[in-house]
């Protein structure tokens, strides 16, 4: 097995050149864009790692891993224009960048050409790939809706939201991993419990970011620092904020998350005040301790070798140590 960095490399290199040079220039160039962009990559390593934590050599899973990462750029670009959001990894936005019409049409080919990545492998492994991809890219469109549909409602309970998560984050990491397994063709147990570690990981890192999202240092964390605050998004610290803290406090996280001040400090204070002492950022920390050994509990169920589970396990918990 190789160092996260060497897959990442990999990866970059292979995003360079995927689609260069293809015309109609205005169709390709802003999957180009945003493939460019960067981020972490970390699904498509995933895919990667998977394949060689069941012995079977990285590059074999390359096109899965593509396929993986082009899926996932595809949402962001339908993200952001559903969000207008001007900035996407600190630049500007494929919409704003070209247009709202270039970045619906773009994501749309992104679509099928993440499809078109399964064709490189074998009728037995390319239906298996396309069976879980589908039902994943389903599954995602669904969390979108209900993160949308969230934003209407004032009901919305723990595990709805937990729904969500694991729909429009966590069921796309457990995907990339159960794809580096079906191309490694190992047994149909060990690619359901590399999923299972995977979507608990992802729902863990998805807790983490909402609790960074309000308590993150901003010089680190990389987004603004209270940006759910801002646009009133009821995360998991929101939930359990309303569900532990006294009707005094209720009442006024109600009215708080129901403004749009110009300047937005005093809010956000006030409301990392009640997360605080309701109980509501212990409750998020220890929900994403749990999902994260609920993760490596499956590691001791699969048939692998003990170095592997230690490696997806310090893989695991690196991904967790986000304390900023």
């Amino acid at each position: 097995m190789h160092s996260i960095s060497y897959y990442q490399e990999k990866m970059g290199n292979h995003f360079s050149k995927i689609v260069s040079n293809k015309e109609p220039k205005n169709l390709y160039e802003p999957i180009e864009y945003i493939l460019s962009l960067g981020g972490k990559r970390m699904r498509p390593v995933l895919t990667l790692m998977a394949s060689e934590v069941f012995n079977v050599d990285c590059e074999k899973a390359i096109p899965a891993a593509t396929a993986v990462e082009v899926f996932h750029n595809f949402s962001l670009i339908h993200d952001d224009i559903m969000d207008d959001a001007p900035l996407r990894r600190g630049n500007q936005t494929v919409h704003e960048k070209w247009d709202l019409n270039t970045g619906i049409l773009s994501g749309d080919a992104m679509l099928i050409l993440a499809y078109q990545y399964f064709e490189n492998y074998e009728p037995k492994i390319f239906q298996k790939l396309a069976k879980l991809f589908s039902k994943t890219a389903l599954e995602v469109c669904e969390g979108q809706q209900y993160d949308v549909d969230f934003e209407m409602r004032d009901d919305v309970t723990i595990p709805e939201y937990l729904k969500m998560i694991e729909y429009k984050t966590a069921v796309l990491v457990g995907a990339a991993m159960k794809m580096g397994a079906i191309v490694a063709e190992t047994s149909e147990e060990n690619a359901n419990l590399i999923y299972d570690f995977g979507l608990n990981l992802g729902i863990a890192f998805q807790l983490q970011d909402d609790y960074l999202d309000a308590f993150g240092n901003p010089e680190t964390f990389g987004k603004q620092v209270g940006g759910d605050i801002i646009e009133n998004k009821k995360t998991y610290l929101y939930l359990k904020a309303m569900e532990f803290a006294n009707e005094e406090d209720q009442q006024q996280l109600l009215h708080l998350f129901s403004i749009q001040p110009t300047d937005n400090n005093d809010k956000i204070e006030s409301v990392k005040t009640i997360f605080n002492d309701s109980g509501a950022s212990e409750a998020t920390k220890k929900a994403i301790q749990d999902y994260t050994f609920k993760a490596f509990e499956t590691l001791e169920k699969m048939d692998i070798e003990v170095e592997k589970k230690a490696i997806l396990k310090a893989f695991g918990e690196n991904l967790m140590e986000r304390n900023v």
